[in-house]
């Protein structure tokens, strides 16, 4: 019984519910009334928004495309690698980084607030002026700006790109001026190295009158000559790292870089690879003694390298992203070019190491060789080295110089930013809002029936 009435207390006789509302149908209609007159007034008299797109396309590392792709182009054609990849770049960093204060500051300076309204502060107006979004499956960005009149919002999404274009080209120039100095500290050094070991060659020779020493035993000077290439090339990428890394440390610290390529450097995978690597060194120094570069097994020994120096920084990234999942997109990427450099210049020093080590299996094979040619021929192998050390780092300064110059834009317009029509704003939707006003005023119109009936029963 006591279900039953329970059941039958919460049931609506409907009949009698729309009788109720239609003997204080004035009211009812008041209110809808009321309130659709109310969502009218809201409609017309909220400020007009208008919004304006620049649709931007993140420069592919594959199609050289842009002014830095037609310069690496002709570089390449001379037979100078520009480098300069951003692979580890992102859609989600570029987003992040048009959202900062550097971006976004100058454009709030430049637009007028009313004076008792405070500026916004950047992550505040770009929650509610900017709508940044990267297509799926793409390398599009669209940068939407909002704002109160049609130049306002074309303004602001031209700042944002044009502002972003600004910083991202200060900031890779400022990086390459630093490598730069660096280069030329270590260019200076093997300067003097290389016009010292040519000195006491021509001395030695001059006294000792050994002029050509490599007809008695050229297969064997051959030989050496082969390891003393691929030695030179090692102390390059060596000293190339080693200054990539000191000018990555002057931008984010010494400290904190330390302790990260302490532990990529000590990683057993990274350190598994890195072996990996010299071992296959090591074995295309041999090949390369019996073979020309065009040869099969050179080529694939050559693939097989480059996978494995593409999995060695592929493994050193995820490490730093695992590490700096906390800091900002810039700081993680300084991190990761610095954790690159470590990693190549600790391959490049087990490499040295290891063509080294087999350099003296093939000098201890010359022991019938006279001590004076064998003088001769430590001499001629020392500035040998010594001078394609520095001329290979003069070229990587002469590289770095021409990418210093070029315009390092990450990013080009597709689209300029469009003027909106003034007779066609965004916001507000004055149809949609009058709709809203009269829905809720209906629900305002129920919940007024429920309580007459519910006070009806009782």
């Amino acid at each position: 019984m006591n279900i039953l009435a329970q059941e039958k207390e919460e049931s609506i006789d409907l009949g009698r519910f729309l009788r109720i509302l239609w003997d204080r149908r004035i009211v009812v209609g008041g209110i809808v009334l009321l309130c659709t007159i109310i969502a009218t007034i809201v409609a017309f008299v909220l400020p007009k928004q208008y919004a304006s797109t620049t649709l931007v396309q993140m420069r592919s590392t594959g199609s050289g495309m842009g002014t830095h792709g037609n310069a690496a182009a002709l570089a390449s054609m001379a037979g100078i690698d520009l480098g300069g990849s951003s692979g580890s770049a992102s859609p989600t960093n570029y987003i992040e980084l048009m959202k900062s204060r550097r971006v976004l500051e100058p454009i709030i300076d430049a637009m007028d607030w009313p004076s008792d309204k405070k500026k916004p502060t950047a992550a505040d107006f770009a929650k509610s002026n900017l709508d940044i979004k990267n297509t799926k499956q793409t390398n599009l960005i669209s940068v939407t700006a909002k704002g109160r009149t049609p130049e306002e919002a074309q303004m602001i999404s031209q700042g944002v790109v044009d502002n972003f274009l600004a910083m991202q080209t200060d900031m890779n120039q400022q990086t390459q001026s630093l490598l730069v100095q660096f280069l030329d500290d270590r260019i200076k050094k093997a300067k003097d190295d290389s016009e010292k070991a040519d000195a006491a060659l021509a001395k030695y020779s001059r006294e000792n009158k050994i002029y050509s020493p490599e007809e008695q035993i050229k297969a064997a000077v051959q030989l050496l000559g082969t390891y003393d290439e691929e030695f030179s090339k090692q102390e390059v990428d060596y000293q190339s790292a080693d200054a990539e890394l000191a000018s990555l440390k002057e931008k984010i610290g010494e400290q904190e870089q330390g302790a990260l390529a302490y532990n990529i450097n000590d990683n057993d995978v990274v350190t598994k690879i890195r072996n990996e690597i010299v071992t296959k060194e090591v074995a295309l120094v041999e090949l390369r003694q019996k073979y020309t570069d065009k040869h099969p097994e050179v080529i694939a020994a050559k693939e097989s390298l480059a996978k494995l120096r593409q999995s060695l920084q592929d493994e050193v990234g995820a490490i730093v992203a695992s590490k700096a999942a906390t800091l900002n997109p810039t700081q993680a990427e300084l991190m990761t070019k610095a954790a690159q450099a470590s990693a190549k210049r600790a391959v490049a020093a087990a490499a040295k190491s290891a063509v080294e080590k087999e350099r003296s299996k093939q000098d201890a094979k010359m022991e019938n060789v006279p001590d004076s040619v064998m003088t001769y021929l430590q001499l001629k192998s020392d500035a040998k080295i010594k001078g394609e050390v520095y001329t290979n780092l003069v070229q990587q300064r002469e590289n770095k110089s021409i990418q210093e110059a070029m315009e390092s834009m990450d990013i080009q317009v597709v689209d300029e930013a469009d003027l909106p029509d003034a007779d066609k704003p965004t916001a507000p939707h004055k149809k949609l809002i009058i709709v809203l006003g009269f829905v809720f005023g209906c629900f305002l119109t129920f919940t007024y029936g429920i309580l007459c009936y519910r006070r009806f029963e009782n």
